[in-house]
C-alpha cells in the first residue's frame, strides 16, 4: 500500500539555481523512501493518501485519489518561503488497495506515526476526507492513550453519519465514539449541508461548532476566541480542511461542491491562524477532486493553502 512518489512531480522554473531566494519548492525537496529517514527536527515530513473508497461509500463523486499527486505539481512550482533551516521532505503516498479503506487508514496512521518519530511534522495530502480518520489513528499512537487531543476541523459537514460502513461521513463519530479523550471543533458548518438528525448528533456529542455565516461576523474575533478556547483544552491538537466547505466558484473540484461556503481567504486566515499554536502537531487537506476541477482551480488552491500553513505552522514536538 505504501509507494515511494515520482520525482518528476517535482518540476517547474527555475530563476536562479543557487541563490536561494529564487528558490521553488521543487529547487528544495527530497524525496525519499519513508523507510529510509533518519531523525531531523526541522522537516516537514508530506505524505499523501491516495484514496476515494471513502467518498464511493458515502456516494460522493470519484477522484480525490488522484489529488495526492497533482497538487505536488502545483505545490512544486510555489516560491519556496520556508526557513532555509526548514526542510520539506516527501516520503511517499499510501494508496488505497482493493477498496480496503480500514487497511488503509491503518497503513496511513502507521506512516504518520514514523514521520512523528523522525522527529519530522507531518503534512498529509488526501484523498477524500476518509483521510482524517487515518492521520488521527498516526498521531494517537504517537501521543499515547494519556493526552487528551483536539480535533479542528474547516468543513462544511458534520461528517459524523451512523452508517454501516467507515467512509469520508463517519469519521470524526468513530473518533469520539473510542476516544474519551478526544475533542471536536468544526468550523463552517453549513444550514444545509446537514441534516436535523446530524446537528442532533453533533450536539448529543458535545461538539463545538460554528456556522459558516458566524465566522467572518465580527471580523474573525469571536471565531479566534473559539478557537482559542478549544486549544487550551487539550495537550495536542491536529487541524483538517475539508475543501468542499469552500464557495464553489473557488473550488468547484470537490466531492460535494458548496455555492455558499467559506470564501478562500477565509479558510487562509483559520489555517495559519491554528497552525500557529503551541499544542499542534499536524494537518492534512483533503476532498481535493481533480476529475472535476475546473481549470486547476482547487488542485491550485490547496497547494497555495500547503505553503501557507506550512509557513505558519508552530513546529514543536512532543
Amino acid at each position: 500500500m505504501y509507494k515511494v512518489s515520482d520525482e518528476s512531480l517535482w518540476s517547474g522554473r527555475v530563476d536562479d539555481g543557487s541563490d536561494s531566494s529564487h528558490f521553488r519548492f521543487h529547487q528544495v525537496i527530497k524525496v525519499q523512501d519513508i523507510n529510509k529517514l533518519v531523525k531531523n527536527d526541522s522537516a516537514f515530513g508530506v505524505i499523501g493518501f491516495s484514496s476515494d473508497e471513502g467518498v464511493r461509500r458515502n456516494k460522493g463523486r470519484l477522484g480525490a485519489a488522484k489529488a495526492p499527486d497533482e497538487i505536488r505539481k502545483f505545490l512544486a512550482k510555489l516560491p519556496y518561503k520556508l526557513d532555509e533551516k526548514i526542510e520539506t521532505i516527501d516520503t511517499g503516498n499510501v494508496v488505497c488497495e482493493n477498496d480496503d479503506l480500514e487497511k488503509a487508514q491503518a497503513e496511513l496512521g502507521r506512516r504518520v506515526n514514523k514521520l512523528f518519530d523522525n522527529a519530522m511534522t507531518p503534512v498529509i495530502i488526501g484523498g477524500g476526507h476518509e483521510t482524517l480518520y487515518g492521520h488521527y489513528l498516526g498521531v494517537r499512537e504517537y501521543i499515547g492513550t494519556d493526552k487528551t487531543l483536539g480535533i479542528v476541523n474547516i468543513d462544511a459537514h458534520f461528517d459524523m453519519r451512523d452508517d454501516p460502513q467507515p467512509s469520508s461521513g463517519t469519521m470524526f463519530r468513530q473518533i469520539l465514539d473510542q476516544d474519551d479523550q478526544a475533542g471536536y471543533l468544526c468550523l463552517g458548518i453549513q444550514e444545509f449541508g446537514n441534516t436535523k438528525a446530524l446537528f442532533e448528533t453533533a450536539d448529543k456529542y458535545g461538539c463545538n461548532y460554528m456556522m459558516e455565516d458566524e465566522i467572518e461576523a465580527d471580523n474573525f474575533q469571536h471565531t479566534f476566541k473559539k478557537i482559542d478556547s478549544f486549544s487550551k483544552e487539550y495537550d495536542y491538537i491536529m487541524m483538517t480542511l475539508c475543501t468542499d466547505s469552500i464557495i464553489s466558484s473557488a473550488a468547484p473540484g470537490v466531492s460535494a461542491p458548496s455555492p455558499l461556503g467559506l470564501d478562500p481567504k477565509t479558510v487562509k486566515k483559520l489555517m495559519t491562524y491554528i497552525a500557529a499554536k503551541e499544542n499542534i502537531l499536524s494537518f492534512d487537506i483533503s476532498e481535493v477532486n481533480p476529475l472535476v476541477d475546473e481549470n486547476n482551480k482547487t488542485v491550485r488552491l490547496a497547494a497555495y493553502f500547503l505553503a501557507e500553513t506550512m509557513r505558519s505552522f508552530n513546529k514543536k514536538h512532543v
